[in-house]
């Protein structure tokens, strides 16, 4: 009898095109790593590998044609189910290769979003994904669209095109315009709820996917957000009130991973979730310090934030895991080429400590700590304090109010009360 509960991984051949696959290939390097952890992410299972060192792209296969031919045998000899390109190809690229190999290929982009739709799990983070798949999906519906039917199913599948299989583009641009509208209200009503929170400092976490962000939210926290070793575990940016010791509130957000390339159609979908960084007062870029691609991985964070217009807002670099590096060499030559920048394991908690005591050093430079004592002659003055800012303490004193509480240094300086 078969075992109908064991998983069936697709078998995956890995295309990359360039002088960096070939030169990773002399050296030893696995040029696909971050590929093949997308694909396993996936449901795959990398049967091989294919490399072009040249860089100039084929209009026909992206690949020239005679390393087409090539990938063919190979897609024949490995029994592969699909091939997966670590580039974006164009719909036309898409069809020849399916042509070609008679199995289905998927680019970049379509891996990752296909990833975000099995990771989706909130009605925001399905509508989201659903909106970026179908902006994909429209230009090529040149394809045929059984390659999205759900008999043939499995990585690249999942999301719209199941439920899309006969819909013609001017269905797919009403369902876009239909999901707009959707995220549209989810935004208003997320921006009532940041409303109520107004005057609270704000800190997200950024970084690039798998970097430990919902780790460190939970140590810094006490949350118990899920945390798994996969790609993109995080969809839903998840908000915290937290306190350190006597200092006033702050809500700390944890944020969608980056990753190099994201689709242009995934960020602007995911607009309302990246709105935790752009309102964000302080980010901590959380980089994992074992990764030996981290320096190319915090540039692609970096990029990605200038392109959320948050390229100027205050931010303290955490590289991760320093427990898995150990101490000396490399990593004391690091940590005194950025003594801005905290060194801290989530996991252990070694660095918490001192990370903890910069960002109140920020906060409360941006939101000062005033104790007044309030007459009942100051009672618009009170109220004006009680709306706009955070109160930490409350006592009397002859019948006064005396205050402790935070605002915001301009609000404060605007009311007067910096000068008192």
């Amino acid at each position: 009898m078969l075992d109908t509960t064991k998983k069936v991984h697709e078998r995956a051949v890995l295309v990359g095109m360039g002088a960096e696959y070939s030169q990773a290939l002399i050296s030893g390097a696995d040029a696909f790593e971050e590929l093949r952890l997308l694909a396993d992410t996936a449901g795959a299972r990398v049967v091989g590998t294919l490399v072009q060192p040249r860089n100039e792209i084929s209009p026909t296969y992206y690949i020239g044609s005679g390393k087409a031919e090539e990938l063919k045998t190979l897609v024949e000899e490995v029994e592969a189910d699909m091939v997966i390109f670590d580039h974006d190809l164009s719909p036309a690229q898409v069809a020849n290769n399916e042509k070609l190999l008679s199995v289905k290929v998927i680019d970049r982009s379509g891996l990752i979003l296909d990833i975000f739709a099995l990771r989706a799990r909130t009605r925001e983070a399905r509508t989201q994904v659903e909106l970026a798949q179908l902006k994909y999906f429209l230009p090529r519906l040149t394809r045929h669209w059984t390659h999205l039917s759900r008999q043939q199913g499995g990585i690249g599948m999942r999301g719209p095109g199941e439920t899309q299989i006969e819909v013609d583009r001017r269905r797919i641009r009403q369902r876009i315009d239909h999901l707009s509208n959707v995220l549209k209200k989810i935004e208003r009503q997320q921006e009532i709820g940041r409303n109520s929170r107004k005057g609270l400092f704000r800190v997200a976490l950024v970084g690039y996917t798998n970097a430990g962000k919902s780790t460190l939210l939970n140590a810094l926290s006490g949350a118990e957000v899920p945390v798994e070793n996969k790609l993109f575990k995080t969809l839903d940016s998840v908000t915290r009130q937290v306190c350190f010791g006597s200092t006033p509130d702050m809500l700390l957000s944890d944020t969608v991973g980056f990753i190099r390339n994201l689709p242009h159609d995934l960020i602007a979908s995911f607009s309302s979730t990246l709105s935790e960084v752009r309102d964000a007062n302080l980010l901590l870029h959380v980089i994992d310090v074992t990764n030996p691609e981290w320096l190319e991985h915090a540039k692609v964070v970096e990029n990605v934030l200038a392109d959320l217009g948050t390229a100027d807002t205050e931010r303290i670099e955490v590289f991760n895991k320093i427990d898995a590096v150990g101490q000396g060499g490399e990593i004391d030559l690091l940590m005194r080429s950025k003594p801005d920048a905290r060194f801290i394991s989530a996991e252990t908690g070694d660095g918490l400590d001192g990370l903890r005591d910069r960002i109140v050093r920020v906060l409360l430079r941006a939101n000062p700590v005033i104790t007044r004592e309030f007459t009942p002659e100051d009672h618009v003055l009170l109220a004006s304090v009680y709306r706009l800012g955070t109160i930490i303490e409350t006592a009397t004193n002859n019948g006064n109010i005396v205050l402790t509480f935070s605002l915001p240094a301009p609000t404060a300086s605007k009311l007067g009360l910096l000068d008192r």
